[in-house]
This record gives structure tokens, C-alpha cells and sequence, in this order.
């Protein structure tokens, strides 16, 4: 009992309580390809800091308004006890791949009702290209995860890390993480597809009525997408070696996240803004072609 206490406190500190970190980090990276000084990696502390102690205005009285960012986090974190670091999760059971992609989802759907219940119409249009954006990117990580499931014959985070399906390259679960890696830079709300904020268009979107500790959960929660998907990509579909000590998993999992985040760092500096109709249709299409394709070439065992 101790020992599952701890590995959960390890997986939210490690995912929740570094992901602000991990923000700081793209956030420094970003400038230095700019060829500015950038802000220091630990902003994201001082905003979520600064924030908790304003006042949180409210524009309505709806308790979804109040009750949305409590959800959005409350969502991520069980999201980040689901989520497997180079090994099985802290908080694992039968069928966890399914709660998993609940819970992923319900995090967005809090985002969407909170703001619609803003009133404000920028927030009206930032919470429906959100529901537009998850309608496209969720169904790729869902396929993703299930080609990942029938090939290790189980629901569950912890058979998947036991299988030898995540260290031993196969087609279906290359083409299965491309595609999972083509859906990461929208799931993280980076560039080209952070449409549901567009700070320019829409000034934050669905948060533009935020303020305060409520503004500081959803900053947090957004923040922790960034550690939750990289690690889900990193344990499962990148086939690394097993080093036979938990520990060393796990930082050999960190160390390649640190690629992969650098990597969506990058796309974020160098790609514009697509609209949500561009969006939808390159999703579209990886959902067509990579996706389910990824899906027919496990169910025939390749």
C-alpha cells in the first residue's frame, strides 16, 4: 500500500508538478531560435503563482463557470495517475487505456463548457474550435492506443509495458505512433493548431474571461498535457530497451521526452497558424490514411 502511495505521488510530481517546468523550458527554447533572451524557465511557476492569489472575477453565476476548472485539472490528474513513465502506472487496473482516453477527453470537454457558459462570444468561438479540434485529434489518439491494445491483447497500461509489443519494432505500431505524433502538436495546443486560444484572433479564446485561481487550474492543466502525451508516445509506441531497473526506465523515458517535446517546441517556432477548416482536414486525412491503416495491419498481425 506504501509503495503504490509513493509511485503515485512520483507519476503527479513528475507530471503535474514538473509540467510548468516543461513550459518554461519550450518557452526558453522558443526565444533562443528567435535570438532573444526569453523569459526564465520558471515563469510558468510565477504566473500560476500570481494568479492563484488574484481575485476571480466571474462575468455569471453558472456554476459550470466555477465548477470547469476544478474538473479540467481534476481530469488531468487522474489522466497523469493512468499514464505509464518507461513502466506500468501508479494507478493501473483492467481497462485503464479506456478510462484513460475518458478522462483525456473529459479534461477538453471542461474547457468547452466553461466557455460557453462565459457568455462572451470570443469564448463562444474559442470553446467551439475546441470542440471541433477534439472531434478531429481525439479519434487518432483512440485508434493509436487501440492498434497498441489488440497487439498486446489487453486494456490495461500495465499488460501493454509487460507485452513485448512496446520494445520490439512492428509496422502497425510505427505507422500506430506516427500517427500519435501528427495528433501530439494539437492534443498540446502548440502551433499550427493552437486555434481554440489564437491569442491574435480570438485574444485566449475559451479562457478570455478567466482570471485568478480558476485561470491558474486551466493554465496548470493545459501545462500537464504537455508531460501526460509525450510520456503515453514515449512509453508505448517508442521501443526502448528495458534496463531492468525501474529507475533507469524512467529516466531513459524522460530523456527521450525531453527529444520529443523539443521536437513540438520546434514546430510551434517555424509553422503559422492553420485555420480550423485546414485543421480538420489534415486530421481528416491522417485519420484515413494513417490511422486506420495503422489499425488494419494489427488486426492481420503485422
Amino acid at each position: 500500500m506504501a509503495r503504490a502511495i509513493l509511485e503515485i505521488v512520483l507519476s503527479l510530481v513528475i507530471l503535474i508538478g514538473l509540467a510548468p517546468l516543461a513550459e518554461g523550458l519550450l518557452r526558453k527554447l522558443k526565444a533562443i531560435i528567435h535570438s532573444r533572451q526569453g523569459p526564465p524557465i520558471i515563469q510558468p511557476y510565477l504566473d500560476i503563482a500570481k494568479l492563484l492569489v488574484k481575485e476571480d472575477l466571474a462575468p455569471t453565476e453558472s456554476w459550470m463557470w466555477r465548477v470547469a476548472p476544478a474538473l479540467c485539472l481534476g481530469a488531468t490528474i487522474v489522466v497523469a495517475m493512468l499514464t505509464p513513465i518507461g513502466g506500468p502506472p501508479a494507478f493501473a487496473f483492467g481497462g485503464d487505456i479506456i478510462v484513460f482516453i475518458y478522462f483525456a477527453s473529459l479534461a477538453a470537454v471542461a474547457i468547452i463548457l466553461g466557455a460557453f457558459a462565459s457568455g462572451n462570444p470570443y469564448a463562444y468561438v474559442g470553446g467551439s474550435r475546441e470542440m471541433m479540434m477534439m472531434l478531429s485529434v481525439e479519434p487518432v489518439m483512440t485508434i493509436a492506443l487501440a492498434v497498441a491494445a489488440i497487439k498486446a491483447q489487453t486494456l490495461t497500461f500495465d499488460g501493454l509495458m509487460a507485452s513485448p509489443v512496446t520494445s520490439t519494432p512492428s509496422i502497425s505500431m510505427v505507422v500506430a505512433g506516427v500517427a500519435f505524433l501528427l495528433a501530439l502538436q494539437a492534443q498540446l495546443g502548440k502551433l499550427p493548431f493552437d486555434i481554440a486560444e489564437a491569442d491574435q484572433e480570438i485574444m485566449e479564446g475559451p479562457f478570455i474571461e478567466r482570471s485568478g485561481p480558476g485561470f491558474a487550474l486551466f493554465r496548470w492543466a493545459m501545462h500537464a498535457r504537455l508531460m501526460i502525451f509525450s510520456a503515453v508516445l514515449v512509453s508505448v509506441f517508442v521501443p526502448l530497451p528495458n534496463l531492468g531497473i525501474p529507475v533507469l526506465n524512467m529516466v531513459l523515458t524522460l530523456a527521450v521526452m525531453g527529444v520529443v517535446l523539443a521536437l513540438v517546441g520546434v514546430v510551434d517556432v517555424v509553422n503559422p497558424r492553420l485555420r480550423i477548416d485546414q485543421s480538420m482536414a489534415y486530421y481528416a486525412r491522417v485519420v484515413v490514411f494513417v490511422s486506420v491503416l495503422a489499425l488494419a495491419l494489427a488486426i492481420v498481425g503485422h
